[in-house]
């Protein structure tokens, strides 16, 4: 290299490393709020796996905001002037941190869970990710005119680094760590920073007083490290339309997988963030240098998953595989769906003076994806249909690019997008027409509904057998109950409430003493209506609509409640914070959605509410089966804290009274009741694990993992 040539380069150095730094701080802040925000809201709305997609419909429609805020400056303003214009933007910012929400914030009731939560996150976070959210299309911009001779693309590459280390970090590093207050001051400190580094941006671009560099080629792009093509020819609308539809196909996957690796595989929030990692990191891959994507390989493999999973859920309940083995069978498939979609993506895009645009359409189509999946298809469709439809569109994408007669220029390419849309279509019409062909549904679903909590059904067995003829709904894999369809049989106590049961103990308890409360957070079939008397009282709070009409319409138990009974609709938690004391002598604690606990109903200021609500020598009794995560320590450790005694009941189930296996932990200061009913089996030492009191700011899912998914995860 000759001193001529060098002398740039070494001129460039700063500006080089600022803009990085820029772009790696901005991306990095730009992922980590997104599970810190999902946490803080998370409670509210019932600690269902659509509260991440919903906000990651916000983060994706945000994203496309700022890229059309930056692609707009780019249009009309001179680099220098669009620096200062967002270093003012980024002040404005830094005036409304903190971004956690107050406690005034939270819902008064469960109604329009979908535009509250996007409401909320537009109040609190929205102008601090929409600033951050135009860093990487804006600072590539700049790094292109400051920088002439070197491809802007490989920041983008830069970028999704950033994001995926904020992702990794979150769950391993900073939850760990950090109550959501610290977590909130610790990213406000860092956007200062980010704000800080825009400031230096600003003098490295002062100097370019216009935008000639837009009207002409940046000298030694015409054919970047990914094979940019170097043509200065404006995109046709074929171009812009691959940068909205690929990227929409990616992001339709990786939210329909996340729905179905979280409702129907393992309910375990820490699985949001793995396909979100596996999302970013194919754009790392594919955006970093064109040697890394070779389509025979990808697509192959691609097709492949594809055929994997879904033999895998045709094969439902008798697949041979293990819970890591469908995990890492479905996340493989995602890896490599995204893989091709960004590949591809990468392969179409443009010359560097397009490149705001460019980045405005993919942005566009990954808002795109989020709205299908989190606010249509809901509204469309009775279960997870997106899944099946996503996997159908992504196989035939993967087997057209195989196929040896290249699909080149716009019509044919057009006319196989159009085949991809009719067998779409078709798969949709065939499904509607015969459930049984799709995932999880059997010709045992007689309903299926489907809202913002998930999709629930009711399934019927055993119908030509009039012992064994029941009733069962179910959240995905998960049961939540069932009933005997004859006259005298459905009034038995099933599933985890038989009177052995911990639960059913302390109801026999306390009956013995007169009338009886009992508040039971979670209503599922209303098995425990069987246990009312005349002189009783039961009282539960649902917080999802349809499992109401289902307990009443295809149940009986609240219809044969010789007792008197109510339903509070709404969230538990909110719902008795704002109730008088309602002396319970039984509260029980069976709010799961599938396996995954709502932790706002595990912690210090939680347990202070139930103990409100409880008569002198009440118990609260917490279901803690779980295939997931072992809840024992947790639930003594606020026992402790509050006061309270513990003790844990375990039973075996009995299928002939459809009894299932369960676990209890018995919380209360009823000595008396404490020695009538000792901990059986004893308290182990895995039970007398020491961990951190869980509180509304704190709680930490990674070190009461058990089994195969906790080795999985850590």
């Amino acid at each position: 290299m000759t001193t001529s040539q060098a002398a740039p380069r070494a001129a460039g150095f700063w500006p080089r490393l600022t803009f990085a730094l820029t772009i790696l701080l901005g991306a990095f802040l730009l992922f980590q709020v997104q599970p810190l925000m999902s946490k803080a809201i998370l409670p509210w709305f019932g600690g269902c796996p659509a509260v991440w997609t919903t906000c990651m419909l916000f983060f994706q429609t945000a994203l496309f905001g700022g890229y059309l805020y930056a692609h707009l400056l780019q249009r009309w303003l001179p680099p220098r002037h669009q620096v200062a214009v967002h270093l003012v933007l980024c002040a404005v910012a830094l005036a409304v941190l903190p971004i956690i929400p107050a406690p005034g914030d939270k819902p008064v009731d469960s109604s329009y869970p979908t535009a509250r939560i996007l409401l909320l996150l537009l109040t609190t976070v929205g102008l601090p990710y929409f600033v951050l959210s135009a860093t990487s299309p804006l600072v590539q911009a700049w790094f292109g005119s400051r920088c002439p001779g070197q491809s802007p693309y490989r920041l983008y590459a830069l970028s999704n680094f950033g994001s995926l280390a904020a992702l990794v970090s979150y769950p391993l590093l900073f939850e760990p760590a950090f109550d959501l207050s610290r977590q909130s001051a610790l990213w406000s400190g860092a956007f200062l920073l980010y704000a800080a580094l825009y400031a230096v941006s600003l003098a490295c671009m002062w100097k370019l007083r216009d935008r000639s560099w837009l009207a002409t080629d940046p000298p030694g792009v015409a054919e970047g490290p990914l094979g940019a093509n170097g043509s200065t020819d404006a995109p046709t609308w074929w171009d812009r339309a691959t940068w909205l539809l690929l990227p929409a196909c990616a992001s339709l996957m990786l939210l329909a997988a996340t729905n179905h690796v979280c409702q129907d595989v393992a309910v375990v929030p820490l699985l949001w963030v793995i396909p979100l990692a596996l999302y970013l990191l194919s754009f790392i891959i594919c955006f970093d240098h064109a040697r890394w994507y070779v389509r025979p390989v990808w697509a192959g493999a691609a097709v492949v998953a594809l055929l994997g999973a879904a033999a895998n859920d045709l094969l439902h309940s008798e697949t041979p595989l293990s819970l890591v083995q469908e995990l890492l069978l479905y996340f493989a498939m995602l890896f490599f769906v995204c893989m091709v979609c960004h590949g591809e993506l990468v392969r179409r895009k443009p010359n560097p003076r397009y490149l705001t645009e460019f980045y405005l359409l993919i942005a566009a189509g990954g808002a795109l994806g989020g709205l299908l999946v989190a606010v249509v298809a809901p509204l469309v469709f009775s279960s997870y249909l997106e899944w099946p439809i996503g996997m159908a569109i992504a196989g035939v994408l993967a087997l057209g690019l195989l196929n040896p007669v290249r699909l080149r220029g716009p019509k044919p390419l057009a006319c196989y997008l159009g085949s991809v849309l009719v067998v779409a279509v078709g798969l949709y019409g065939l499904a509607s027409w015969k459930w049984s062909l799709w995932p999880f549904a059997t010709d045992r679903t007689i309903e299926r509904a489907r809202n913002f909590f998930g999709v629930i059904s009711v399934q019927e067995y055993y119908r030509d057998d009039p012992a064994r003829h029941q009733f069962l709904l179910a959240h995905g894999r998960i049961t939540h109950g069932y009933q005997f369809a004859d006259p005298v049989k459905r009034k038995w106590a099933t599933s985890y409430y038989g009177e052995k049961s911990a639960v059913g103990q302390a109801i026999c308890y306390f009956q013995q003493s007169g009338g009886l409360r009992l508040g039971a957070i979670g209503l599922g079939v209303g098995t425990l209506a069987s246990y009312a008397r005349p002189n009783d009282m039961f009282r539960f709070y649902e917080i999802n609509p349809e499992v109401l009409r289902l307990a009443h319409e295809r149940f009986h138990y609240l219809a044969d409640c010789r007792g008197k009974w109510d339903v509070v609709m709404g969230d538990a938690r909110l719902s008795l914070e704002a109730e008088p004391a309602q002396r319970f002598h039984v509260l029980v604690l069976d709010a799961f959605t599938g396996d995954a606990i709502p932790t706002h109903l595990l912690t210090r200021e939680a347990f202070q509410v139930y103990g409100r609500h409880l008569v002198s020598g009440g118990v609260i009794a917490v279901h803690v089966s779980n295939k997931y995560l072992h809840l024992v320590p947790v639930v003594r450790r606020l026992a402790e804290d509050c006061g309270f005694g513990a003790t844990r009941i375990s039973v075996e189930g009995d299928e002939d009274r459809l009894l299932s296996s369960n676990e209890w932990v018995l919380v209360t200061r009823n000595q008396a009741f404490l020695r009538t009913h000792p901990a059986t089996p004893p308290f182990s030492g895995a039970d007398d694990q020491r961990v951190r009191l869980w509180t509304d700011q704190y709680s930490n899912l990674v070190q009461i993992l058990s089994g195969s998914l906790g080795g999985f995860l850590r």
